[in-house]
């Protein structure tokens, strides 16, 4: 049985920013925010090191004990967002602890879990502005309401097109 984790850099961009990592994957369109424990047990997982490594590793870095269990939940987080190439397979103890029963296992202040925070980057088109209900346009895909059409009021200029010829967004 392989236990020694192997992070994913395949089509990742990666920056540090204010003690946390941001990570945007390429493939799913999703931006991640490791906090500082996340993202020096993913930067620790380089298919050499064992989850008791890592956690020896982290523990001289910080000059704090760090457990074996906060190395597995935060390998079980980086699993769950695609962040790892490879993962070993969760001990049987831990198998189905959440975040708060592992805290109170453990006895250990919040802070210093794992966590990571991810959403859906919205597309490149969502930057477009559409025009508001009673403006001029030319196409119903102008229109913030998808309906562009003529009305007996003139409409609002904006921006000023002579092809709009009375039509309006409703």
């Amino acid at each position: 049985m392989k236990v020694s984790p192997v992070a994913r850099t395949e089509s990742l961009i990666v920056k540090e920013v204010d003690g946390e990592t941001l990570v945007y994957d390429l493939t799913t369109d999703k931006a991640h925010c490791l906090n500082d424990t996340a993202a020096r047990v993913w930067k620790n997982c380089d298919g050499r090191k064992t989850v008791s490594e890592i956690s020896e590793t982290l523990s001289a870095d910080s000059n704090t004990a760090v457990k074996d269990e906060i190395v597995w939940l935060a390998l079980d987080q980086l699993e769950k967002f695609k962040l790892l190439r490879e993962a070993p397979a969760r001990p049987g103890f831990l198998a189905g602890m959440t975040r708060r029963q592992m805290v109170a296992r453990m006895g250990i202040a919040a802070i210093a879990l794992p966590a990571i925070i991810s959403i859906v980057t919205p597309m490149a088109s969502a930057q477009g502005s559409l025009i508001p209900p009673t403006f001029c346009c030319v196409n119903p895909s102008d229109c913030i309401t998808n309906n562009c059409t003529h009305v007996p009021v003139p409409c609002a200029v904006y921006p000023p097109n002579p092809q709009s010829s009375g039509k309006s967004c409703v």
